[in-house]
């Protein structure tokens, strides 16, 4: 019995999560392993129902679970919420009181789906990249931090925003350690991105990430700064294997390299602890709330997720084999989503390209 939390979560989570459990049930029935499911709300559906985005019950359910599942959170009508009780506060907290540190995404172009990249195919083919970006740091979580009043020289009292960019040498070694690992079962590259030429804590990430590369004497391991990084991921995406990164970094260049699969609709992620507290997987897009209910959002994301969950969560690596073979099998055969549409395509809604993912599952 493998128990999963179940976090729909707001938008179209609730319709992407529905596709992954179709496809884990199927993985059920042809594996005969049993899936045993616990929903639990969270973001602004749980903000709704118990006035906080993630209520106590929800966390000692994920805590209790073998691994949980995400759909999305957030939506437009929480903006003017205070900052503590917005959707997104709830993944924050999530990710730290769970210690997932590690945020695994992989960044892999289906020949298939060459024309809906904006890059040439010379260009997009054979990207196949491994984002580890550092998940409970930076700035995202850094003390201190908010919005105070100072008096400028003119006597004008105006506002100022703070955050803190902070790592300390121990959240960069545990990440420089995932990074290595997962290279050596890969291309046994990694590329540490930063902005160590004017940032402090960039250069101590640096510094901590080259001591534990003289661990892994068969990773080549090289440097680049953000900015620079940016551009190659449009011009040159073939050079990566491994990138190392820090929390906003990973988070904007995960979203960019993104485009390049076609759609953010395509990207899974997985986020890692230490072992001591179950992993956590989600698609990397948002809630969407414009398509919430029409049936067109793309679940691939969300599909893929739950197959890394069979992979890092549950040793399946057949299983997971099996759904990513299933979904490049229909793309093969021309059915698309909206996202990735183009003219003389099957278009699908989500669920019939749920139904026929599901049906190469055997």
């Amino acid at each position: 019995m493998k128990n999963i939390t179940i976090l729909e979560g707001d938008g179209v989570g609730i319709e992407v999560v529905e596709s992954a459990i179709e496809i884990l049930d199927r993985i059920s029935k042809v594996y005969n392993v049993e899936f045993n499911y616990t929903y639990a709300p969270i973001g602004g559906r749980a903000y709704e129902k118990t006035g906080v985005p993630l209520p106590d019950s929800t966390f000692e359910a994920c805590r209790a679970s073998d691994a949980i599942l995400l759909g999305a959170v957030g939506n437009w009508k929480y903006d003017n919420l205070p900052v503590e009780l917005r959707p997104e506060k709830a993944l924050l907290g999530i990710r730290r009181k769970l210690n997932l540190f590690a945020n695994l995404r992989p960044v892999k172009v289906f020949d298939e789906l060459l024309h809906a990249s904006p890059l040439k195919e010379e260009k997009a083919r054979n990207t196949d990249i491994m984002i580890v970006r550092e998940l409970i740091g930076d700035v995202y979580f850094g003390e201190p931090k908010g919005i105070m009043t100072k008096t400028t020289f003119d006597n004008r009292e105006i506002k100022v925003g703070f955050n803190n960019m902070i790592y300390d040498e121990d959240e960069i070694r545990r990440i420089s350690h995932v990074a290595f690992k997962s290279a050596q079962k890969r291309n046994k590259k990694v590329t540490v991105v930063d902005k160590a030429n004017v940032l402090e804590v960039s250069r101590l990430f640096r510094e901590v990430a080259t001591e534990v590369s003289k661990q892994y004497q068969d990773v080549e391991v090289n440097y680049m700064y953000v900015d620079n990084c940016a551009m190659q991921l449009i011009t040159n995406p073939q050079q990566f294997d491994v990138i190392l990164t820090g929390n906003i970094f990973g988070d904007i260049l995960s979203d960019e390299a993104s485009t390049i699969c076609g759609s953010l609709g395509m990207l899974p992620s997985a986020s890692l602890s230490d072992g001591k507290t179950p992993y956590l997987y989600e698609p990397i897009h948002g809630s969407a709330p414009d398509l919430e209910g029409k049936n067109v959002v793309n679940p691939i994301a969300t599909i893929l997720s739950a197959a890394m969950m069979l992979y890092y969560s549950f040793d399946m690596k057949e299983a997971h084999d099996a759904i990513y073979n299933a979904v490049k099998q229909t793309l093969n055969e021309g059915h698309r989503t909206l996202d990735i549409y183009r003219d003389g395509d099957s278009l699908c809604s989500r669920s019939k390209i749920t139904e026929l993912i599901a049906a190469k599952i055997n």
